[in-house]
Order: C-alpha cells, then structure tokens, then sequence
C-alpha cells in the first residue's frame, strides 16, 4: 500500500462490492430462475456457480472440469455427485450465461472509463470491430465447420465490438467460422455520432453507405482490388503536382511523390435486392494515401471524416487504435482460457467461451477501480496496461475469490473440509482395476 493511504481510504471491501455491483447476487439469482437454469431449491448455488467459473476456470486455474467441479465443492460447502456437475452445463448454463455476458458489458458501458482526446470531441465514441477463432474438436465439426479445410476440422468464430470509451467490449456473438465477417455486423441508428474501425474483412461499400446513412463515420483501409475514381482534391502540393482529377487510384500512385495524398473519391455499390432487382449506385467517400517511410508505400485509408476534423496523419494513425481490439483477443487467449476448450460437448464450449468473456469483463471492472485511485495519486494511468494488468488479475483471483464469498457469506468451517475430502478423495468408478489391490491398501 502507497505511503499516506491507509485501510480506510481504500475501503476494506472495495473490490467486493465492485463486482457485486457489476453482477448483484439477487440479480444473478433471479436470471438463474429465468433461464431455467435453478427450478427448483437444490445444492448447487447460482451466485457461487457462477463465481467459481468466472474466477477459477476464466482464469485458467481449473483446466478440466473435474478440477473445476473440486472448486466449486471446496468453495460452495457442498459434496456433487459426478453426474450432477456435468449435467449442469446445459443450453439453461449457456443461456445463463450469455445473459449474464449481455448485463456485464450493458453495466460497463454505461459509466464511461476514458474520455476521448480534443481531437475527437465531435465524436460519442470509438467502435472497433474484430474477430477471433478458436479450433474446436472435430467431433463439433457439423455444428462449427472450420474454413478453408481440407479435413474435418471445427472452428468457432468468436465477434466482438470494443468501445474505446467504456474500455470493454459493446458486443459479442459466437458463430461459425465459415460465418463471413461482414454478416456480424449489423449496421443501425446505434452509430450515429461513433466511428467504427473496420478492417478488410468487413470492406464494402454497401456497409460504408449504411453506416454514414445513419449519422456514423468510418476508416478503413482500401481493399486492395477496388480503384476508385478521384473526383476531387483536397490538397494541393507545390511545384509540377500531377492532375489527378478523373483518374483512377491505380493510374496516380505510381506516378506520385508527395508525403500526402488527400482527395475525395467515388465508389460503385448496389443497392440491396428490391422487387427482385438489384439497382446500381454510387458514393462519394474520403481518401487519403499517406507515405510510409519504413515501408516505402503508401497507406490507403477510406473514411466519410472530413478533412476539418481529421488529418490524413490522423486518419492514419486513428486506424492504427484497432490494434486494441487485438490485444483483448490476445488477453482472452493467454489469460483467461479462451482458446484451452478440450472438448467434443458442445454445450460445454459455448459456456466455458462465455466464461472467458465474463472474467475479462470482472477484471475491467477492478480494474477500472485501480485504475481511478491511481489517477487521483496523480498516477500516469496510461501505464496501467491491460496485459500487465490481466496478468497481476489472473495471479490473484483466487484470492478475489475467497475474499468474495465469504463477503456473500459462503464461507467453511474446518469439518466441513473433512466432509468434502472425504467425497473428493473417494474413487467414484467402482470397477475400475487397481494394480495394487491384491498385494496392500
């Protein structure tokens, strides 16, 4: 503890009530019954289930879920027949738990986190969409078939949506690899005044119109295949600039040798299918070439930003944010269990995906909390890091778990350790052939 802060000022149960503020227990309950997952009293509990999951198993402590059952049985005071655990991870589980997913991000993005810089004011926040797979056993190949395999191979494509303000996930959906990128993404009125981040997965023209329809901006980097025509320029260089109005990209950039090419172009696009006809059309967006030195080729980026908001260097480097949204499927995988999912049940791989996503949303929420208090120690906060601070989240969950339910007031005496070695430590296979039975025991 800093010198000059004392117990007091931190506040003894600080973290506790954190995270009971972003998943009450009452509410946890309720959902639980609304999901079907609880119908009725019996010993497993809902709050410590969920608990258990998310700060055991998320965080990689419990690999197999006969490790994660022994968690749950010395955490919860209560002894679970082996057919009773596994029978648990049910479409009632998953739906659980995706509720639960929905909730935590919807609490996290209602109190903004950061706040964006002078530069973008304008705006209300900063969407980056992405996506990551996970391979799955090839038992699950008919449910997620992979993509672009040559064997029977299964994947699941895991989409998220992260916002720059709230400093966590908007949205999550899971989906088959073979799902096309673009199809996760639903462009509504929930993007005006926001700038969506998108990469060349999701690239085209039909989805820019919709967004800029909508009142929202967008960068993106231009596909490699499309060659608008330049219609107007927004920069002019001295000396003997070439004319570039009227041409197309692939014509100009061989002959340029500004640092910046800053114009405005036009792209075609077809409308979507009405009356069975499918109507042609086209838009007019930003383009700016910016030069990398490192590289020696210019960097193409689309975007509807206007020039008196943002420079072509800072369109460039406002693309370059979206390796965010990289370094939250990096913190999943490597901190909270993400891509360790070793089974051909497919119940159990949707629940333990959400699992992973809702120890990450409990660890923003601690770390939102450390997070403040350095900043009023007047603290750089910029050098709490999300992947140095996971690791410091992962190494002490235990010890948020512990302090949490006795907090809930699940707690255990020393006999009750007793009763639960007593069924832990019991070979539940009755058959099963012991090499030393005939000779001590």
């Amino acid at each position: 503890m800093p010198m000059g802060c004392t117990k007091r000022q931190y506040g003894e149960h600080d973290f506790e009530e954190a995270l009971c503020d972003l998943f009450p227990p009452q509410w946890l309950q309720e959902t639980a019954k609304e999901t079907g997952l609880v119908k009725r009293a019996r010993k497993v509990d809902p709050v410590a289930l969920f608990w258990v999951l998310v700060l055991s198993f998320g965080v990689g402590m419990q690999r197999t879920l006969a490790s994660l059952k022994r968690s749950y049985e010395r955490e919860g005071d209560v002894a679970l027949s082996d057919s009773s655990w596994y029978d648990r991870f049910s479409p009632e589980l998953v739906r659980f738990l995706k509720t639960c997913v929905i909730h935590g991000i919807e609490q996290l993005a209602a109190t903004g986190h950061r706040c964006l810089s002078e530069k973008l004011q304008r705006f209300q926040d900063v969407l980056i969409q992405d996506s990551t797979i996970i391979r799955l056993h090839k038992a699950l190949a008919e449910r997620w078939p992979a993509a672009r395999s040559r064997t029977v191979a299964a994947g699941v494509k895991v989409s998220v949506l992260v916002s720059a303000v709230a400093n966590s996930m908007k949205s999550v959906s899971l989906v088959s690899e073979r799902t096309h990128d673009i199809k996760t993404l639903r462009i509504g009125p929930w993007v005006k005044d926001r700038i969506l981040l998108v990469d060349l997965g999701f690239y085209k023209h039909h989805l820019f119109t919709r967004i800029a329809e909508n009142g929202g901006f967008f960068v993106s980097r231009l596909k490699g295949t499309a060659d608008p025509r330049i219609v107007v320029v927004h920069n002019t260089c001295r000396g003997n600039s070439i004319d570039v109005v009227g041409q197309r990209i692939s014509a100009v950039l061989p002959r340029l040798h500004r640092q910046v090419l800053d114009v405005e172009v036009e792209v075609p696009m077809k409308r979507r299918r009405y009356n069975g006809q499918c109507r042609k059309d086209a838009m007019r967006f930003r383009m700016v070439a910016v030069f990398n030195k490192e590289e020696e080729v210019y960097h193409l980026y689309l975007t509807n930003i206007t020039g008196d908001l943002l420079t072509p260097d800072d369109v460039a480097a406002l693309y370059g944010a979206r390796w965010e949204v990289e370094l939250i499927f990096k913190e999943l995988k490597s901190r909270y269990a993400l891509d360790v999912i070793k089974t051909k049940n497919a119940m159990i791989v949707a629940a333990l995906i959400w699992v992973a996503i809702l120890t990450l949303l409990a660890s923003r929420r601690i770390y939102h909390l450390v997070r403040r208090r350095a900043e009023a120690m007047g603290k750089a906060v910029v050098r709490f890091t999300h992947l140095r601070w996971s690791t410091v989240f992962s190494e002490t969950a235990d010890k948020h778990l512990h302090a949490l339910l006795r907090y809930l007031d699940i707690k255990m005496e020393l006999m009750d350790f007793y009763r639960l070695y007593d069924c832990q430590a019991f070979d539940p296979h009755v058959n099963r052939q012991r090499f030393r039975e005939e000779w001590w025991a």
